[in-house]
């Protein structure tokens, strides 16, 4: 059996970064093209877009695309696609530039001033900004959720049009032997002799329930191999850094699980905190990257209270046949139960909460800045012991309650 096509009617990966002397003569050319400079988040859809990950898109989006995306999940062609990928820029920024319609323009990096893009500016449209946040995050409150904060931000025209990326950031450097393209990913899979590979989403270390839902689903018999995916572009205040969460990764696949069956991946996205929406952009991109299942448990994708624990696996009971290749793997709350003496879901242990050991990734944050007590049950002591490093020197931020802290469990 072959591995899943890629997103989009081509069936085949559309990566956007140029190579050897193209690059170079673009670069060349860029210097003389008007600047346009582009958010963190922005700047990592470049990213996206250029290693094939975004595929079938061409670069950010133009007004009808945009508009099927947020209030249809489908863009003109009929595929869909579940959030915004635009370039946004503000009045002022549009008229000190002269900016106008089928001038091309370049793409830096706000923050670094490095040059990522070159872009053909086919369209400059206004767009509502709060009926984005309520279709797409469910709520306008951009003080308590980030990827709101981020929308609200934006200037008030969006870019749309085809772009090349000439750029690829810190990331081949800093995470050499787990930055895969999706190109590349595809390549070792079929090394394996894999064809029904699972995706592992994750933006924290791993703890025992996480285990659990890898091993669960190779035990399942659907597949032959996990890839466990970490995003490791820019995350919230509090969020512990990619570097750290790799070595986690590294330890817990090398000790606890077999070889053959296991796979380890980093990708330069940055979280939108979209909880049901952002799970479906999640099983796009895995798709892209060759797997058959997304592994979709509590809170998928989410921040806070926005969304029920469970909304990111009915989202996909509202897609229409031939939406996705892509199938999620369905799997409920999981736990290490006294009891039972082992790790257990609701599925499957009758115990009450009192004998179950929950803790939250945000209450695990909390945890571990402050020096408290983990349950010895909550995750691997070669995991612990890398974050307990980590938090001896690590900056204290505020770390907000999350959703399903209070739920009751012994903290042994």
């Amino acid at each position: 059996m072959a591995l899943p096509k890629p997103h989009g009617p081509e069936g085949k990966l559309m990566p956007l970064l140029l190579y050897g002397e193209e690059r170079e003569a673009e670069i060349k050319r860029a210097e003389g093209l008007p600047k346009v400079y582009m958010s963190s988040r922005e700047t990592s859809d470049v990213l996206m877009l250029g290693i094939g990950a975004f595929t079938p898109l061409k670069g950010f989006m133009k007004k009808d695309d945009y508009t099927g995306c947020v209030f249809d999940l489908k863009m003109t062609d009929g595929t869909m696609w579940p959030m915004p990928v635009t370039l946004s820029i503000t009045g002022e920024e549009k008229d000190a530039i002269g900016l106008k319609e089928g001038m091309e323009v370049a793409l830096y990096d706000r923050a670094s001033e490095e040059l990522y893009a070159t872009m053909l500016v086919e369209e400059i449209y206004t767009y509502d900004k709060e009926a984005e946040c309520r279709e797409v995050f469910k709520t306008l409150d951009a003080e308590g959720h980030p990827g709101v904060a981020s929308v609200m931000k934006q200037g008030e025209f969006n870019l749309g049009g085809p772009i090349k990326v000439l750029n690829e950031g810190v990331y081949p450097q800093k995470y050499p032997k787990y930055y895969l393209y999706p190109a590349e990913a595809r390549k070792l899979f079929e090394e394996k002799g894999w064809s029904n590979v699972v995706a592992f989403q994750t933006r924290n270390p791993m703890h025992r329930s996480h285990e659990y839902l890898c091993k669960f689903a190779l035990e399942s018999g659907l597949v032959d191999g996990c890839f466990i995916h970490a995003i490791v572009g820019a995350l919230k205040p509090g969020d512990i850094p990619g570097e750290t969460r790799v070595k986690c990764y590294e330890v817990l696949v090398d000790k606890y699980f077999p070889k053959e069956n296991i796979a380890l991946g980093v990708y330069p996205m940055e979280m939108r905190y979209g909880g049901p929406r952002e799970a479906l952009l999640h099983a796009v991109f895995r798709q892209n990257w060759g797997c058959k299942y997304l592994i979709v448990g509590r809170d998928h994708a989410g921040v806070g209270d926005y969304y029920g624990p469970f909304d990111a696996q009915k989202i996909f009971d509202t897609l229409w046949e031939g939406a996705l290749e892509l199938k999620p793997m369905l799997i409920a709350w999981t736990f290490y139960c006294y009891k039972c003496q082992s790790m257990a879901s609701q599925r499957t242990c009758p115990h009450g909460p009192e004998d179950r050991c929950v803790v939250s990734g945000t209450k695990f944050r909390r945890m571990m800045q402050e020096g408290e007590e983990i349950p010895k049950e909550f995750g691997r002591p070669e995991v612990m012991e890398i974050l307990r490093e980590y938090y001896k020197t690590a900056e204290k931020v505020e770390i907000k309650k999350g959703a399903y802290e209070d739920i009751p469990g012994p903290q042994k």
